[in-house]
């Protein structure tokens, strides 16, 4: 059996739509929240969220210790209970820690994996030989799909040719989040190239190019936290063939999908769940600084204007 049957034949169901990255919640000192991030998680579901993803940038992995992120992938999985798929996000520099993970997550239930190429600090990258070997080491004891996360962070170039071979030729890679420059044209040439081994074509970065990367063939959006009522509505319409009302509900949330992608980031979704009585605390953790609160406020008066649950699912 080739690769792409076994594509089709092990990685049912194919994930589409709306997977936000669902926020780590801390109390106002800097340790977790745990209850907090139970009703994080249950709000996003009932945003109507096609499923979640874990432990990503957005989540602040990066400041999370190895004890952390077990105890954030226990209290997520069992607090979701089925009720949708979790990709958890398994990034590491050393292949061998990074299969650990994918595996650990796999075991506790993970749909799919997301992980970024192997990188450190501003100079140390690796070539694409390491970086085939990297996501081959990783996807070989694993049964679920593995998603690439293609991002400017990881400053590894991906040419849309390599992924494609990637994805032919490695058991598991199957689904890739393009959140680089000129997404949609690298998105257009990934499907060329990969054909039936790309099952997932996504879209990434907040939703920002979302309309260009669903016109060149992306199934799946992985946005923030903070309103997924507002991209499904978005992301309905275009499954559902009505092209003409996904562009008028793109152009509605357009102005909070660019506030949040450029002024405030990975803050924005805990403000909102915040300003929503969800969380307690909108915290981000130390050394990242808080939103100025003028630029808060602004989040806030564009999101009221459009009435996204995220401002009354709590009150």
């Amino acid at each position: 059996m080739d690769k792409q049957m076994q594509n089709n034949a092990n990685h049912a169901p194919r994930y589409e739509g709306v997977f936000p990255v669902v926020p780590t919640i801390f109390h106002q000192n800097g340790a977790l929240d745990l209850a907090g991030q139970r009703r994080c998680v249950d709000f996003m579901i009932d945003a109507g969220s096609d499923g979640l993803c874990i432990l990503a940038n957005y989540s602040e992995q990066f400041s999370l210790t190895d004890a952390e992120r077990e105890q954030l992938i226990a209290t997520v999985m069992k607090q979701v209970d089925g009720r949708v798929p979790v990709i958890v996000t398994t990034t590491h520099f050393s292949a061998q820690a990074c299969a650990e993970r994918s595996l650990k997550a796999q075991q506790a239930g993970a749909a799919m994996v997301m992980v970024m190429p192997p990188y450190h600090g501003a100079t140390i990258r690796i070539n694409e030989a390491g970086i085939y070997d990297f996501f081959r080491t990783v996807s070989e004891p694993l049964s679920i799909p593995v998603m690439i996360q293609d991002a400017p962070v990881a400053g590894t170039p991906l040419s849309a040719r390599f992924l494609a071979q990637m994805a032919n030729e490695i058991e598991a890679i199957s689904y890739f989040k393009i959140e680089v420059p000129q997404a949609a044209e690298k998105l257009r040439q990934l499907i060329q190239l990969g054909g039936e081994a790309i099952i997932g074509p996504w879209d990434g970065e907040e939703a920002i190019t979302l309309m260009a990367d669903l016109n060149a063939g992306a199934t799946g959006a992985m946005t923030g936290g903070g309103y997924p009522d507002g991209i499904q509505q978005v992301m309905r319409a275009w499954r559902a063939g009505d092209r003409a009302a996904a562009q008028a509900a793109y152009a509605k949330w357009l102005p909070l999908i660019n506030y949040e992608n450029r002024q405030c980031g990975l803050a924005a979704c805990k403000i909102l769940m915040k300003e929503g009585g969800i969380i307690a605390s909108d915290y981000v953790r130390s050394p990242l600084a808080a939103v100025h609160p003028s630029t808060r406020d602004g989040l806030i008066e564009i999101a009221r204007q459009l009435d996204p649950l995220v401002l009354n699912w709590g009150r």
